[in-house]
């Protein structure tokens, strides 16, 4: 019997965890206060997995966040998830359909038009066993949209959101891209716009707005949101609002990715979504990401 005959020796979390980025430096690059998003990351981490209460993570860092942000801070008053009617939107990946063509990359560049050096789905690939049982995994990775996101606990302006829908957004207006929320993230979904441009390859780049959640905000410039703010996956909720799929799914080649309304039981993902073939990448955790996979 084969190396490979049960899936399940893949480790699909430690897979993930490459594409992590270093907390410590990347909060040294930013100008606020590098351990308290350190400290604010762990401890909501701990929040969402039941380890702490929500009232004791705010007693802890309500004084600090009122020094380090002042008037930009928003208190924890008020909801936590945005009313909104309709489904609520998930995607299954099935690994034995993903080829690693990386259209889904490719595609999400082109329809969100994100500069270089972000990219809000990536297919991350290993090179699991050893010689001669070596196998090829590939594992696709959007933003999770978790129910519990660890993003928005730390968030400092209440910018990133969850939506009754699904999806975890980012008020773009509202964000002062303190980094935090990428360093909260266990999935590396999250990056920081620094304003660099393809204009030097391609004459007009920048004469494309940014779509996220159906915002248009003309011509990329400096000094201009979302440049110096944070940006991920919306599941093209732009495009969700014309009644399209998300650009991911419409061009994978090997119709790996599934999208529908997982509140749904009659709905292919939440068929998927029950198959015992399915799990989320750090179900220990407790953030019950929105990205189903199968095995």
């Amino acid at each position: 019997m084969g190396l490979f005959s049960n899936e399940k020796k893949v480790d699909y979390d430690k897979i993930v965890d490459k594409m992590v980025p270093d907390a410590r430096k990347e909060m040294d690059e930013s100008q606020y206060d590098t351990e308290l998003g350190l400290n604010m990351a762990r401890d909501a981490r701990k929040v969402i997995s039941g380890k702490l209460k929500i009232e004791d993570f705010h007693k802890v860092y309500s004084s600090s966040l009122t020094k380090e942000f002042g008037n930009y801070y928003a208190s924890a008053d008020g909801p936590d998830i945005r009313k909104g009617d309709g489904p609520k939107w998930a995607m299954v990946i099935d690994l034995k359909k993903c080829v690693g063509c990386d259209t889904c990359t490719v595609s999400c560049k082109a329809e969100n038009r994100t500069p270089p050096g972000i990219s809000y789905n990536v297919v991350m690939e290993s090179l699991e066993g050893e010689f001669p049982n070596i196998k090829a995994v590939n594992l696709p990775r959007p933003c999770m949209q978790c129910d519990k996101p660890a993003c928005a606990q730390v968030c400092p302006t209440r910018a990133t959101y969850k939506m009754e829908n699904g999806i975890v957004a980012i008020d773009n207006d509202r964000c002062i891209g303190c980094r935090y929320c990428i360093v909260a993230c266990p999935y590396g979904a999250r990056s920081f716009d620094f304003g660099d441009s393809y204009e030097q390859e391609m004459q007009g780049a920048n004469d494309v707005t940014s779509p996220e959640y159906g915002v248009e905000r003309g011509n990329r410039e400096k000094g201009k949101t979302p440049i110096g703010t944070v940006r991920k996956c919306s599941f093209c909720f732009h495009r969700l609002q014309r009644g399209e799929e998300p650009a991911c799914v419409e061009t994978c080649i090997g119709d790996a990715r599934f999208f529908g309304d997982i509140s749904d039981p009659n709905s292919v993902v939440s068929k998927l979504a029950a198959s015992p073939r399915a799990f989320r990448l750090k179900e220990e955790l407790g953030t019950h990401p929105n990205v189903i996979y199968l095995r």
